[in-house]
């Protein structure tokens, strides 16, 4: 039986257990949103997101381990460079957001979209430490497939999901 790696364990177990911790905030932050009259936008897609997301923290784990995929000093301590770098940007977009942060589409109306933080230079940073995330963690252990998965899969979501965003918030044609 093929065993897998200790430190890439314990790196997937940091990622699902921040991961639990954004549920646990968009879940405050979305009770914060509804009690302001906040109003949901494309709840459909959600169950996808979701699935997406698990499918692919689940997905490099079997990658890793029934390929048994090898550890590359030179790929995989530069990809887990990016990785904690989009983790900053991550939670550098949900500090700035505050209680208007949420992994669903919440807005309340009347407040403009935020525009401090790293919405300054970037429309939708949080997308950018998801792209970035779902290249790197995979090939911190060589797991290219999921990389690839991945990322042509969450392409085609944040399609549909920045659409539905820019249209929340009246961005449409901007």
């Amino acid at each position: 039986m093929v065993s897998l790696p200790w430190a890439w364990l314990a790196l997937l177990g940091v990622v699902a257990a921040e991961r639990v911790a954004e549920l646990v905030v968009a879940r405050r932050n979305a009770a914060w949103s509804f009690a302001r009259g906040g109003v949901e936008y494309g709840a459909g897609h959600y169950p996808v997101m979701v699935a997406l997301h698990a499918g692919f923290l689940l997905g490099m784990l079997l990658e890793v381990w029934l390929l048994q995929r090898s550890f590359l000093p030179a790929l995989g301590l530069p990809c887990l460079g990016l990785v904690v770098l989009a983790q900053a940007l991550r939670w550098w977009v949900i500090r700035t957001l505050g209680p208007r942060w949420n992994t669903r589409v919440i807005v309340i109306p009347g407040l403009p979209p935020v525009e401090a933080g790293p919405f300054r230079w970037l429309r939708h940073p949080n997308y950018v430490a998801v792209g970035v995330e779902g290249i790197a963690l995979p090939l911190v252990h060589t797991a290219w497939v999921s990389a690839l998965v991945f990322t042509l899969a969450n392409a085609l979501l944040l399609f549909v999901r920045i659409g539905v965003e820019d249209r929340a918030l009246g961005r449409t044609g901007a």
